[in-house]
């Protein structure tokens, strides 16, 4: 029973914390309780009947008990043999606590069978007293159908008595310096407060042994860094760089300027350079990647640039072309003298070409590489890899990163760069080990971009009025994208299962609309006779390539696709999106998506269709998209409402998360005190030599696969 919440060793006992507190006199809401969800209230029963029923085994017994808690009334259903205790105890007037799975039936709510506790036992009937909890506030554990509530709590009476025997992972000058209190008894607080001040106490102590003990690991990582040797890359004057820079038509923004010098620092140094690039949608990130890119390969170095798929490898290969212009053509007639050479690689390329390719990274012909995953392969040899720029971060697992990391004679500096803004506290823990550079603001020329919701299901003359404006839009001599969250094909419905398997969160049950089925609708109906093409994942790369470089050529009006033009894709002429189920994405993927209108001179218009009802959080996630194009106040509503997960990286596997009091958007105090103290903790003593405490708690944080993962990170 313990296993499903992970409960094996006193230590886990300890540190699973209430969820919340009921109080004495404190009546417990039963008016919002979710649906098919196990539950812990405390009530009192106002009402219990015993209904005699004729069943398929004769007559039956039924019991019906009414709880209530001021907010409104839950029905408790208990049947068979299972009636005669409860009929005996909950009597109208008694108080206890009930758990069990919330559902329906005849349109009321109900808990069948539940467990329950009763907060005051009487004396005399052989039964010892139940009243359990002597103190004011009752711990609510989170729990499990088979392991409720109070049994954790009692499991929890009995190892208290141990807990002084806790390791304490804060140095003790810390925990004086910030006036915390002692482990032991931060533990006896959050398991059995005596007042709410105690619950505040509590939590704060355990919040920072959670930021600390994070904290410290990603600082070992940052000072581990610091002495692996890496070759300086300084660019050379009169390289690339300058010769780039001179033909550039506009000038950098303060951003990409001030973020270049940081990065150009980093690539100076004695040892790799680990940083993240972060921005907004449409900032510039690849322009200055390609500086920095330049600059290594000015100072004889490789770089490569490692894309999540085989349509953003190819589109960022042919911008980094169209940028460069001659200074690409390394080797060719026509090239400029300090050319070099731009190779793609990805795993569709057909045999020949893909020789010459590695060819060209073998003996140094190639200064840059642009690829998929096929970089990492074996087989992919370079003369001298110096940096590793890597697109969409996020999208990548450690490993990848590790092994073309691994493919330079000394490790390589590494870029990181990820079009989702992250909020600061998120960068410190989830990125931890890398140094942060953000772009935040817009190179000129980009348009504003505006943004409505379209309530399809409640005004369909609304989406009738956005085929009009995706018509006007190509009219104007502009391009449209139209997004759907499935392709339509057999593959399609295979891995959903059956059709109509993928339920909206509201309780919608039609499949979600796809590509190839829109797409055809389209061409017939509201957009017919404009030139209607399709775009998805599971079309071959030449075909891929085809569509984008016909829609980028202006020979296409609207592109129906799925969220494989997410990032990296840059048609400055496309002005129009719409995104059909728009709830279906998430709030990030959305501001995505948006960012690939708007990049030409044109002002932008995303609408997002939606039959999500007005007062669901579906609908209420589209109109925070639709209200802002702040892409950093967007992550943040949506780590508000996903959580944070695991921030070492393992929530896709299962692993639950190492956070259990600390929350990366509220805590941002905490987290960057922490991250200030574990800086100085391991600059004083790297290997915590003289802290065998908080050794202990590292190791404890980091098992086998969060070791590996922040070995490789």
């Amino acid at each position: 029973m313990a296993e499903a919440l992970e409960l094996h060793t006193v230590g886990d006992l300890l540190h699973h914390y209430p969820r919340r507190y009921a109080e004495r006199g404190e009546l417990t809401t039963l008016a919002d309780l979710p649906l098919d969800e196990h539950v812990t209230v405390v009530a009192r029963v106002a009402d219990a009947r015993v209904h005699t029923f004729n069943g398929a085994k004769g007559r039956g017994q039924r019991l019906e008990v009414t709880i209530t808690d001021g907010s409104g009334r839950l029905q408790l259903v208990f049947f068979g043999k299972g009636v005669h205790k409860p009929h005996k105890e909950l009597l109208p007037g008694t108080r206890a606590m009930f758990a069990g799975k919330v559902s329906v039936f005849n349109r009321r709510t109900q808990l069948a069978h539940p467990a329950y506790e009763l907060l005051r036992g009487e004396e005399g009937d052989g039964e010892p007293a139940v009243d359990s909890w002597a103190g004011a506030l009752i711990p609510i554990y989170p729990a499990t159908v088979k392991l409720e509530s109070w049994k954790i709590a009692r499991a929890v009476d009995a190892v208290l008595p141990r807990v002084s025997d806790a390791v304490d992972p804060l140095p003790a000058s810390l925990r004086q310096g910030r006036g915390l209190a002692e482990l032991p008894d931060a533990l006896r607080m959050i398991h059995r407060p005596a007042t709410k001040a105690d619950i505040l106490d509590a939590r704060e102590r355990l919040k920072w042994d959670e930021a600390f003990v994070l904290q410290v690991a990603l600082a070992r990582r940052r000072h581990a860094d610091t002495q692996l040797a890496a070759v300086p890359r300084v660019a050379t004057a009169g390289g690339l760089l300058d010769a780039f820079d001179a033909k550039l038509p506009f000038t950098l923004t303060e951003g990409q300027d001030k973020v270049s010098a940081e990065i150009f620092g980093d690539l100076a140094l004695e040892h790799p350079m680990h940083r993240l690039l972060q921005g907004e949608v449409g900032s510039g990130k690849t322009m200055v990647a390609l500086r920095a890119m330049l600059a290594v390969v000015d100072a004889g170095g490789q770089a490569a640039m490692l894309a999540p798929t085989e349509v953003l490898a190819q589109q960022h290969h042919r911008s980094v072309v169209e940028m460069l212009g001659e200074l690409a053509e390394g080797g060719l007639l026509g090239g400029a003298e300090q050319a070099t050479k731009v190779v793609l690689l990805t795993g569709s390329m057909g045999a020949a070409a893909r020789r010459q390719a590695l060819l060209d990274l073998v003996t140094g012909e190639a200064g840059i590489v642009i690829g998929t995953h096929a970089l990492i392969e074996d087989k992919v040899k370079f003369h001298d890899l110096g940096l590793v720029v890597v697109d969409e971060q996020h999208r990548f697992g450690v490993e990848q990163r590790d092994a073309l990391r691994g493919k330079g004679k000394q490790p390589p500096h590494l870029l990181v760069m990820t079009a989702t803004p992250i909020p600061r506290t998120v960068a410190m823990t989830v990125f931890g080990d890398l140094e942060t550079s953000v772009l935040d603001q817009l190179p000129a020329g980009r348009s504003p971009i505006a943004s409505h919701v379209v309530p399809a299901a409640d005004k369909p003359h609304f989406l009738a009025r956005a085929w009009e404006r995706v018509r006007e839009e190509v009219e104007n001599g502009h391009q449209a994208y139209v997004v759907c969250p499935r392709i339509g094909d057999d593959e399609d419905e295979k891995k959903s299962g059956k059709k109509g398997a993928a339920a909206g969160e509201d309780g919608d049950k039609r499949p979600p609309l796809a590509v190839l089925e829109v797409a055809e609708q389209l061409a017939k109906g509201p957009l017919a006779g404009l030139r209607v093409e399709v775009l998805h994942g599971r079309m071959a790369p030449d075909d891929k390539d085809a569509v984008m470089r016909r829609f980028a050529a202006g020979e296409a009006d609207v592109l129906v696709a799925t969220t494989v033009i997410e990032v990296g894709v840059n048609v400055p002429n496309a002005t129009a999106m719409v995104i059909m189920d728009a709830d279906r994405f998430g709030v990030s993927q959305l501001h995505q998506l948006r960012g690939r209108v708007g990049r030409g001179s044109a002002a932008g218009l995303c609408l997002l269709v939606t039959d999500a009802p007005e007062a669901s959080p579906a609908r209420g996630r589209l109109s925070a998209v639709a209200s802002t194009l702040d892409g950093f106040e967007l992550s943040r509503i949506d780590l508000e409402q996903r959580r944070e997960g695991d921030v070492l990286g393992q929530a896709q596997s299962g692993v639950r998360s190492s956070l259990r009091v600390l929350a990366v958007i509220e805590d941002e105090e905490v987290i960057a005190a922490a991250r200030e103290e574990a800086a100085a903790v391991v600059a004083a003593d790297p290997e915590l030599e003289h802290l065998p405490e908080l050794r202990i708690a590292l190791d404890a944080l980091l098992d086998k696969d969060r070791a590996e993962y922040l070995d490789k990170g």
